[in-house]
């Protein structure tokens, strides 16, 4: 990374908002990745315009951090730009019926604000460890529940302009939304359309979820939540148990005991570790089933 790039970036933000060098084995759940080029926090939309834009004027590629909940990053790092979203582009507001949240909220802290403003529908969620931004990308789901099902619309930040997509808009199918398909396209707030609900109930349904996650998933490893999308027959977790893949290790990463969908980081693993282990698990699943499983997880 040049220096003159640098000073540009800290002609748009303040030095506490710039890390060079930064591990990203530190904003990853699976506490996996080397160092990022340049690391930014951005809080306004406005300082979201100056360094998107900018970084286009240089030629330099930036990638949005949500929760880095679903994401496995090269151990040699990444070059270019990573922006992290905070401050007021990670807040919850009301705009009269409607949930107004930033991208850069996280999923659990979103749920807890509905429930306070007694508003149910949006329970299933509370317990993916993931970010506003990110879910919707994906149209992140658990549980019986999915984004497409409570979002009202969607502010995206595209050829640096801001444009509103409709939930219709959105194309939002299993896994995947438009988004996927527009190249750097950004999320910056969503609004979120939920049903009038009792305090007590919501809270209850949430403790409920986070229970049912505590006894069927290893959360007691560094992971990124689950490493496959659903085939269409079956579900990955039961093809990899069934082919005897449950505990295989590769290097520090591990099929899970608890839950085989899961890939965890049981002993220092490396991004290698788990892209070996993941393509030997959808090889030896492929012949013993014929089923093609895909990472769900996003490797940069």
């Amino acid at each position: 990374m040049n220096s003159e790039f640098v000073k540009g970036i800290q002609n748009i933000l303040c030095g506490e908002a710039i890390f060079l060098n930064e591990p990203m084995s530190e904003h990853t759940s699976f506490k996996i990745g080397g160092p990022a080029e340049v690391f930014l926090e951005i809080t306004t939309m406005e300082e979201l315009l100056k360094v998107t834009d900018f970084c286009r004027k240089e030629g330099i590629s930036f990638f949005v951090l949500g929760n880095g909940s679903n994401l496995l990053v090269a151990d040699e790092g990444v070059e270019g730009v990573i922006i992290h979203l905070s401050g007021k582009l990670a807040g919850a507001r009301m705009d009269g019926d409607i949930i107004r949240a930033g991208a850069g909220l996280s999923l659990s802290a979103l749920a807890v604000f509905a429930a306070e403003k007694e508003l149910t529908g949006f329970e299933f969620a509370s317990g993916i460890p993931g970010s506003v931004g990110g879910a919707i990308c994906m149209n992140a789901g658990a549980y019986g529940g999915e984004m497409k099902d409570v979002v009202e619309g969607v502010y995206v930040l595209t050829d640096g302009m801001l444009k509103y997509f409709s939930a219709e808009d959105m194309q939002f199918s299993y896994r995947h939304s438009i988004l996927s398909e527009l190249k750097n396209a950004i999320v910056v707030t969503a609004d979120f359309k939920l049903q009038p609900g009792k305090k007590e109930e919501i809270r209850s349904k949430i403790d409920e979820l986070t229970e049912k996650r505590r006894e069927k998933q290893p959360l007691d490893y560094p992971s990124a939540g689950s490493t496959f999308k659903r085939p269409e027959t079956g579900y990955a977790s039961q093809l990899i148990e069934e082919a005897g893949l449950k505990g295989t290790r590769i290097g520090g990463a591990e099929v899970s005991k608890k839950h085989s969908g899961f890939i965890i980081n049981v002993n220092n693993a490396t991004a290698n570790d788990v892209k070996e282990l993941i393509t030997y698990v959808s090889k030896v699943v492929e012949e013993k089933s014929g089923v093609k499983l895909y990472p769900e997880v996003k490797m940069l």
